[in-house]
């Protein structure tokens, strides 16, 4: 059974949707002010994979993403450059689009905006003022954190408490220095949509719950985002929307570690922060992905160009596997190879046929893909091993024991993103990268070996290692290579 960490409850619990067979998933997107940084990228995989290994396990799957198409630094950074909000939304949204196509993450089944929800928006502040859960003021209109209970339960902060730690200016149109806006004033050159409370535009924290309820209803199953979201956003969101409807707001609460820069969280405001076009445009985006899945989702992960290249290397040694393996079932069973069967490959047998019973325990333990990364990496280990010990072709049971390994991996990779690339492809690189011209040396080289020019033979060997690309020669006098990174 699937066990999910929950915020709330600050456990893991069995996973049980409202709907049986059926889970409503709301992630908090980007605000589209500039290009996306890796920290999103850690996001938008982590709940990817999330929703590809529920739909693995048989639910459908309505996932809602937004985007945050109207703030104070979308309105900064459109008159810093004299064009409309939009226009910097709109650029940023592809942007968005574009770096998460890269990364392989699937869009969303909705990917609501903020200004395409106004009318939901102003209708659920407009129930908070008539509760008394909320006033206007000046032309802004706050909710009164004092009418609602259960204020800070998400983030185990009590109110008194973050009053006595606030640093919060003076706003003498607050009841409570704690109270927060639901709807601001517009300012002269700011777009804005007429309210009950006069011109103005939503607070940040409304947009998620009405955008929310819009498409998932009053209660959904995941509402999910970064650990920077828990206080004040989502401690927000379960206010206003628990205040509005009287009823829970979400039944698991699951949030993503940080992306640190040297052990230090990775923000915009301390300037240590890569954007994800950066970070594509030095590393490959499945190995990317792949650096991203390794650490639980939960915990934090150190960004730094050797993690990368390690994470590189680590996925070129499936695809190395991959490939010996598509050599060998290519090839064939020996037909005149023993039938019979040693213990070692009886065992390799029963480890192949219970991968996807140990990937899955490791996802079911709360989308643990660094456990479930470690078990494919022990049948990478394991079969490597048997197959440079049996150079030949492979028996009959071997051959089947191979061709099992690559549909497991197949439906594993499914879910994790990762390995569906195809293995020469990675292996040699592309024409840019050079192939073509290693391919013309490599057979430079064998045309030395044919006449026994071993010294221009080891010359041209020497040559591509120095470039990075491996050779392999092989017992039957084939070559092949890899890049060595």
């Amino acid at each position: 059974m699937l066990r999910v960490y929950d915020t709330l409850r600050d456990a893991k619990e069995a996973f049980v949707p409202a709907v049986a067979g059926e889970v409503k998933i709301y992630a908090c997107g980007v605000t589209v002010y500039d290009d996306s940084h890796i920290g999103h990228a850690r996001g938008a995989v982590v709940f990817d994979v999330i929703r590809r290994y529920l739909v693995f396990k048989g639910w459908r799957v309505t996932y809602v993403r937004n985007f945050t198409d109207v703030d104070d630094k979308i309105i900064k950074r459109a008159k810093e450059e004299g064009v409309s909000s939009r226009v910097i939304a709109e650029r940023y949204i592809e942007a968005y689009q574009k770096d998460m196509g890269a990364l392989g993450v699937a869009g969303a089944d909705l990917e609501p905006k903020a200004t395409e929800h106004m009318g939901e928006i102003i209708e659920l502040v407009n129930q908070l003022v008539a509760s008394g859960h909320a006033y206007a003021s000046g032309g802004d209109v706050f909710f009164r954190v004092a009418a609602f209970d259960g204020y800070g339960k998400l983030s185990k902060r009590k109110p008194e408490e973050l009053l006595a730690g606030a640093r919060v200016e003076v706003d003498e149109r607050k009841e409570n220095p704690l109270d927060f806006v639901l709807w601001k004033a517009s300012k002269e050159g700011e777009p804005s949509w007429e309210s009950p409370w006069g011109p103005g535009r939503p607070g940040w924290h409304i947009e998620c719950s009405a955008m929310s309820q819009a498409h998932l209803g009053v209660t959904f199953d995941i509402h999910g985002g970064g650990k920077d979201l828990i206080f004040p956003h989502h401690e927000n969101e379960i206010a206003q929307s628990e205040a509005a409807t009287g009823r829970p707001f979400v039944r698991y609460w699951v949030h993503n570690g940080f992306v640190n820069i040297n052990h230090e969280k990775m923000s915009k405001s301390l300037g240590n922060f890569f954007t994800i076009k950066e970070v594509l445009a030095r590393f490959h985006p499945e190995a990317v992905r792949f650096f991203l899945l390794l650490t639980h989702y939960r915990s934090p992960i150190d960004f730094s160009d050797q993690n990368l290249k390690d994470a590189e290397r680590a996925r070129r040694r499936v695809y190395n596997l991959l490939a010996e393996v598509a050599r060998r079932v290519h090839q064939g069973a020996d037909p005149a190879a023993d039938a019979g069967s040693d213990d070692a490959t009886q065992a390799m047998g029963r480890q192949v046929d219970q991968m996807m019973t140990q990937f899955e325990a490791a996802m079911d333990d709360d989308f643990n893909t660094a456990r479930a990364l470690g078990h494919i990496f022990e049948m990478v280990r394991l079969l490597n091993g048997a197959l440079q010990d049996r150079p030949d072709a492979p028996t009959p049971e071997l051959l089947g024991i191979l061709t099992a390994f690559q549909e497991n991996l197949r439906r594993a990779g499914e879910v994790l993103g990762l390995f569906q690339e195809a293995p020469d492809a990675v292996l040699k690189g592309s024409a840019e990268e050079g192939g073509d011209a290693i391919e013309a040396e490599i057979s430079q080289r064998l045309a030395a070996r044919n006449r026994k020019d071993w010294a221009e033979a080891d010359r041209i060997r020497d040559a591509l290692a120095a470039r990075g690309v491996r050779l392999k020669d092989r017992p039957d006098g084939t070559t092949d290579w890899e890049w060595d990174r």
